[in-house]
């Protein structure tokens, strides 16, 4: 299969009503906070002629260092396991400020974000629980949510779980898939209190610009409308791409929240450790929310999240000359068959346009059925995802060669 969801680099890789203009419930307590990593795996690589020897050294070099990495984070996780059962007893998860220090540290660091670990930052259970607990903190029933198309299916079902409307705004290529915000009738903004975004964005790769965030927050004030911005690749970006948090942009904290998470640059899939980032009554909101929802992150995933944070991110372009190389590999092999198109430069995903004169669905079927490949068919993802199949760049090497071989040999 060249589509699923896990990010190991090695393995196949979250009602009473409030005001218009203010979260359901106002009254929150105090955010919790969370999260972790760990180091990819490394993967094996075909050494050039001559130089056998010296890249088994430096893989043997590298295995050791990452090891290592897994070792600080895995303590770090052990150490805070034994001092959370002492201090409060086998069933406890109480918040850890610390760790929403060191995400505010982070946030700093990458992004040239400041944050306020007391109000502004919420530590999840990986950060799709933030998408729904947006939707039950700000939507009333009725209420109109806008959300791309094409985009992450979980939008849409947590806007329906809320009792609100969803509202398909299409992203086009001929436009970088950014939305146009014109093209939205004046009627459904009125309606709408909360719009979903991703970038860099699933399925598509498509990357957003400083530019749009201005336009986003502009929009976004002039209508009232809450943004959730999910950000959990942020880090997943190829050739230069700049890393961008939607808070740099000025005036974003008053209007919306970003969701991220560690799963992905770290490698914690299964973790489920992620944050909200963003407008306190917002933070607060979502806090009332999870606060009757569940019990909190386990601590030592928190204690682990720090040294994670603190001091594994340098594995991430490591990580990411990984997922380079595959997908040049990808790109190779579909150029083979006729399939040649400039990507978008995020996430592990590749947004392959299908044969011309061929359908979603059918071009997947015949991948399947001709090559025993299994991709997403980009209509999964919305009406304007037609056209499209989606490949992830998170299989093992071994089994994407595979992959690549079979495809080539049936459409070639």
């Amino acid at each position: 299969a060249l589509d699923h969801g896990n990010t190991e680099v090695d393995e196949p890789p979250e009602h009473p009503g409030g005001q218009r203009g203010c979260p359901r419930d106002e009254q929150a307590h105090a955010p919790q906070a969370g999260f972790l990593a760990q180091r990819p795996e490394q993967p094996g690589a075909e050494p050039r002629p001559g130089q056998a020897a010296r890249q088994l050294h430096h893989q043997e070099q590298r295995a050791h260092q990452q090891a290592a990495g897994q070792r600080r984070v895995g303590d770090a996780a052990a150490d805070g396991g034994q001092l959370h059962l002492r201090e409060h007893g086998p069933g406890a998860a109480s918040p850890v400020a610390a760790f929403r220090q060191e995400v505010a540290r982070w946030y700093d660091a990458r992004y040239g974000v400041k944050l306020d670990p007391a109000t502004e930052i919420l530590g999840l259970i990986g950060s799709k629980e933030g998408c729904h607990h947006f939707v039950m903190a700000r939507v009333n029933p009725g209420d109109i949510v806008l959300m791309t198309d094409p985009g992450y299916p979980a939008y849409r079902a947590s806007i329906l779980m809320g009792e609100g409307i969803p509202y398909n705004v299409p992203i086009r290529p001929e436009n970088d898939y950014l939305p146009i915000f014109e093209e939205i009738p004046a009627d459904i903004r009125k309606r709408a209190t909360g719009m979903f975004l991703n970038y860099p964005n699933n399925p598509t790769g498509a990357c957003a610009t400083r530019e749009f965030f201005d336009r986003l927050v502009a929009f976004a004030k002039a209508n009232d409308i809450a943004i959730c911005y999910d950000n959990p690749y942020s880090e997943v970006v190829f050739d230069g791409q700049e890393r961008l948090s939607f808070l740099s942009a000025k005036g974003a904290k008053e209007v919306g929240v970003e969701l991220n998470s560690l799963s992905k640059p770290y490698n914690m899939t299964g973790w489920r450790i992620g944050m909200a980032v963003g407008n306190p009554e917002l933070i607060a909101a979502i806090s009332k929310v999870k606060e009757n929802t569940d019990s909190g992150i386990f601590n030592a995933i928190q204690y682990a999240g720090i040294q994670a944070l603190r001091e594994e991110s340098g594995n991430i372009d490591h990580m990411m000359k990984i997922y380079g190389r595959r997908r040049e590999r990808v790109l190779t092999t579909l150029k083979k068959i006729g399939i040649d198109f400039n990507p978008p430069k995020g996430t592990f995903y590749l947004w392959v346009p299908t044969p011309k004169g061929m359908g979603s669905l059918e071009f997947t079927n015949k991948l399947f059925e001709k090559a025993s490949v299994v991709v997403a068919s980009g209509t999964a993802y919305g009406q304007y995802g037609e056209g499209f199949i989606r490949i992830s760049l998170t299989v093992p090497d071994d089994r994407l060669e595979e992959a690549l071989k079979r495809i080539e040999k049936a459409f070639a």
